[in-house]
């Protein structure tokens, strides 16, 4: 066999509906709480931030959740995505494990994140917003969320990581071609982002300080309101569309997975592939093994604490019972600037707490190296955040070879590379480090 297998669906196999593993949870994921009281947050705290639409969709517990037909009908420039088995990287490593990527990068801004940024601009679109203000990492959330508010007729504000900025200024071209205006964070446009820079004029940046500066400045706007392109459950919700198509692809492979693996920084692509098979786990038993896959620089599930906490740094927003690293975390200046986030999504969070995930960390020049492996012998070149899972994809597929048993293995290919190459020249070149937590 020297060819990749590739498992299309139509249109109309677009799915009708998100699906909300909050339904399904043995226990229920504790509440968001107000910092001040204490006390569990209700909806009309959150609408200076959201509109009361996605708010609705933040605390629901309904199992699933019709997909708006102007949402399905821009999910199918792209969507439904491919399932390609990965035939060549399983020769390449000499495994009898099959390999079957979900490749989220045929999406016009090269990521998953649209699946959601689709969703929010729609939904800020009818309650009446004008403008969105978010955060980026590397680039993937903001020229996504840049991508949807140019097809619902919004304006769009990204504050884009310094460091990420300076890395990837393909990413920063990206949305502002879609119209976006993009700053590096720290900046000067918000009174916290000033603050930061009086205190260090060079700092890199990172999510936490990001999103306090979307925050700050979607509160002291009128028509403004802010965009989170992961951690919330509605965010979650929307992405479940990529498990949802697996399913049925992997249906029609004539397989089912036994390890499902996905990186994680905010959590979100993670979700999107695995809670649709979580609550297979949870609902039919099914004996998976789910994987979720982080940077040792930013370990928040492997080495954070499981507590409430802050998702930014300028303690603007509710607390979150998540794994947490602690919001006054600065992440080293990794390339993977997805992943540099110091908290985890509650519901994956949850998910850990109950057993129904494990979680691996892994160095950066490791992560490259299956990186490159992996695109040698299949072609695509990866996003650095998605090279996490490909190094853990790896070391199951040798585990396998190792055994001598054969294990169907599921990962999400959440992005390509093709504007990350700057940290493929620094891999390549031999000038890329290992930088563990708080370094």
């Amino acid at each position: 066999m020297t060819q990749k297998i590739t498992f299309p669906l139509g249109a109309c196999d677009l799915p009708t509906h998100w699906y909300n593993l909050l339904a399904d949870f043995p226990e229920p994921v504790p509440p968001p709480l107000h910092p001040g009281t204490k006390q569990p947050v209700t909806p009309d705290m959150l609408e200076p931030v959201f509109p009361l639409n996605l708010i609705m969709q933040e605390v629901s517990t309904e199992r699933w959740i019709e997909i708006p037909e102007p949402v399905r009908e821009v999910y199918a420039l792209y969507r439904p995505t491919p399932l390609i088995r990965a035939v060549r990287l399983e020769r390449a490593l000499q495994t009898p494990a099959h390999i079957y990527y979900k490749y989220e990068g045929v999406s016009p801004a090269g990521s998953h994140k649209p699946n959601t940024a689709i969703a929010q601009a729609y939904y800020n679109k009818i309650a009446g917003t004008k403008r969105l203000t978010t955060e980026t990492g590397a680039g993937q959330w903001g020229s996504s969320l840049a991508f949807a508010c140019r097809l619902f007729g919004l304006e769009c504000t990204v504050y884009m990581v310094r460091v990420s900025f300076d890395q990837k200024p393909y990413r920063k071209l990206l949305m502002q071609t879609w119209g976006a205006q993009v700053y590096a964070s720290p900046s000067t446009q918000t009174e916290f982002g000033r603050k930061v820079l009086a205190e260090d004029p060079n700092s890199p940046g990172s999510l936490g300080i990001a999103i306090s500066e979307a925050l700050e400045d979607a509160v002291k706007s009128r028509d403004a309101k802010y965009s989170l392109g992961s951690v919330l459950n509605h965010v979650c919700l929307h992405q479940t569309v990529i498990g949802l198509e697996a399913i049925k692809q992997m249906e029609m492979a004539g397989e089912e997975p036994d390890v499902i693996i996905g990186c994680i920084g905010g959590g979100s692509n993670f979700a999107g592939l695995t809670f649709p098979f979580i609550r297979k786990k949870i609902v039919e038993k099914k004996p998976y093994r789910i994987i979720a896959v982080e940077p040792t620089s930013c370990p928040s599930v492997t080495k954070g604490e499981l507590r409430y906490d802050f998702g930014d740094t300028a303690e603007m927003t509710p607390l979150l019972m998540m794994h947490t690293l602690g919001h006054k975390f600065m992440p080293p200046r990794i390339h993977a600037g997805g992943l540099r986030y110091h908290g985890m999504a509650p519901m994956v969070s949850h998910a850990v707490k109950l057993g129904l995930v494990e979680a691996v960390a892994y160095p950066q020049t490791k992560v490259f190296e299956a990186a490159v492996t992996f695109a040698r012998s299949e072609g695509i070149i990866p996003a650095p955040e998605p090279a996490h899972a490909i190094k853990a994809v790896i070391d199951e597929a040798i585990k396998c070879r190792e055994e001598g048993r054969k294990r169907v293995i599921l990962f999400n290919l959440s992005g390509h590379g093709l504007l990350d190459l700057s940290a493929y020249d620094s891999y390549l070149s031999g000038k890329m480090k290992d930088v563990e937590e708080g370094n």
